[in-house]
């Protein structure tokens, strides 16, 4: 009878019941509530599903992220930028820069949408942060996952990497939230109804020619940006080359799928109660919803100045889509527009400020990167 005693003593003893801190069931509770907007809510369910469940995960068996566990070998490949590039290589084969060659003023959008990142940056800095931690939090602002965890990680500011990709992420799927209040606040009614000439049609040629000359322009500029937007720029040539369509479906689909398990699993995970729930991650998330806030006032409001410069050609609403969270800073310039006209369709011109906006985050981490000799 004892020894079945002390067998369920044991087993007692090994639950995780006995080992968790209050910090952890209230992270348990986080998770489930992401997991809730996910999939109850719709909220960008690919990539908060697998980060709520490495966050359930690691809350319940923290050793999963310790060496030795399963999610510490995913984690590696976050620290070695591996997967953030990937995650761009992917997203080159699904992506359409057709709206930005046939407005490249949408260039302007783009890169004033980030705007908020530089304001977070020295932002960052009042708050006692290091300079090199103050560019890592500071990406957040173009809620851009990938890129803020391959900053993180290039300017060897790992010890934030968890806050800082849970913040981008989370911005990232919060958009249809976040954005419409600061687009409706700093537009009328009469701007927002606004309709814009169709796009001219673009050639096959300068879709090819697009991710070529971008890569040669830009990474002889920058050449620390090579990893992102050079994986940005071959991911869009497999799709619109035409002649390589397996790398393209491959790149655009399995592969894309299998690495935000990977990435979003590794991110969740390292959201433990230790980890996460200090003052300076309050910090961080307030540093990048601030962030987010300026960059997509700042893409509105030069959409203003560029409605007014055009005598009313341009919709303000698409310069809040230069933020760089594709598609769905898109949609919701889409979606605010539409309420204030339904027969109204700004997709299209939005997506090209939007897919302005990926370039763009990638080439301010070039800047900041190449700033601190990385």
């Amino acid at each position: 009878m004892d020894y079945v005693l002390n067998t369920l003593d044991n087993l007692l003893q090994q639950t995780a019941f006995t080992s968790l801190s209050w910090g952890n069931y209230l992270m348990i509770v986080v998770a489930c509530i992401f997991l809730y907007l996910a999939i109850k809510k719709g909220y960008e369910p690919l990539l908060l599903v697998p980060i709520a469940f490495g966050m359930l995960l690691v809350n319940m068996y923290p050793d999963i992220i310790k060496e030795g566990g399963l999610l510490h070998y995913f984690y590696k490949l976050d620290e070695w930028s591996i997967l953030p590039s990937l995650i761009f290589l992917g997203v080159g084969a699904m992506t359409d820069f057709g709206p930005l060659i046939a407005n490249p003023m949408s260039f302007l959008l783009g890169a004033a949408a980030q705007f908020g990142i530089f304001a977070a940056y020295l932002t960052a800095i009042g708050l006692n942060f290091n300079n090199k931690a103050a560019a890592a939090i500071s990406i957040i602002g173009g809620a851009d996952g990938p890129t803020s965890i391959f900053l993180a990680g290039k300017l060897g500011q790992t010890e934030y990497m968890g806050p800082i990709a849970v913040a981008a992420y989370s911005y990232m799927s919060l958009v249809p939230i976040i954005q419409p209040p600061i687009m409706k606040l700093l537009t009328t009614k009469k701007e927002r109804e606004i309709k814009m000439e169709q796009l001219r049609p673009v050639s096959k040629l300068e879709k090819i020619l697009f991710p070529i000359v971008v890569t040669i322009v830009v990474v002889m500029i920058l050449p620390t940006t090579a990893p992102l937007v050079g994986m940005l720029m071959l991911g869009n040539l497999f799709k619109e080359s035409g002649v390589v369509k397996q790398l393209a479906e491959t790149a655009s689909n399995a592969m894309m799928y299998i690495v935000v398990i990977l990435l979003g699993t590794s991110v969740g995970a390292t959201t433990s109660a230790e980890a996460f729930l200090k003052v300076t991650t309050l910090k961080i998330v307030v540093l990048g919803l601030i962030a987010f806030a300026i960059g997509t006032a700042a893409g509105v409001l030069f959409g203003k100045l560029m409605c007014y410069l055009t005598h009313g050609k341009v919709n303000p609403l698409i310069g809040s889509a230069g933020v760089s969270a594709v598609p769905m800073a898109a949609r919701v310039s889409q979606k605010v527009g539409s309420e204030a006209d339904p027969t109204n369709f700004l997709l299209m011109h939005a997506m090209g400020p939007n897919v302005a906006g990926v370039i763009g985050t990638a080439v301010a981490a070039g800047v900041f990167m190449a700033i601190f000799g990385v």
